[in-house]
C-alpha cells in the first residue's frame, strides 16, 4: 500500500495497525520516502507456513531438531 505522508499524519493509528500486517510505503511529491513494515514479519511468515504441518503428538522443538539434522 502507498500513501502520503500528509495521509499518514492524519491517520498515523490507522497505518501503524496496517503495518502490522502488510508493508505500508510513505511518498511525498510522488516519490516514496519511508517504508512502515513489521519487524517481526518473517517470524509471522515461518509461522503460518508451519500451521497444519506439525503433528499433535511431536513437540516444537523436537520437530525443529529433526529439520535441522536433515541439512
Amino acid at each position: 500500500m502507498s500513501i502520503t505522508a500528509t495521509e499518514l499524519k492524519q491517520n498515523l493509528g490507522k497505518y501503524l495497525m496496517l503495518a502490522a500486517t502488510e508493508d505500508v510505503f510513505i511518498t511525498r511529491n510522488g516519490k516514496i520516502v519511508a517504508k512502515l513494515s513489521n519487524p517481526y514479519q518473517d517470524r509471522v511468515d515461518v509461522a503460518k507456513s508451519l500451521f497444519g504441518i506439525i503433528p499433535s503428538d511431536i513437540t516444537v522443538e523436537e520437530a525443529r531438531d529433526e529439520r535441522l539434522n536433515e541439512i
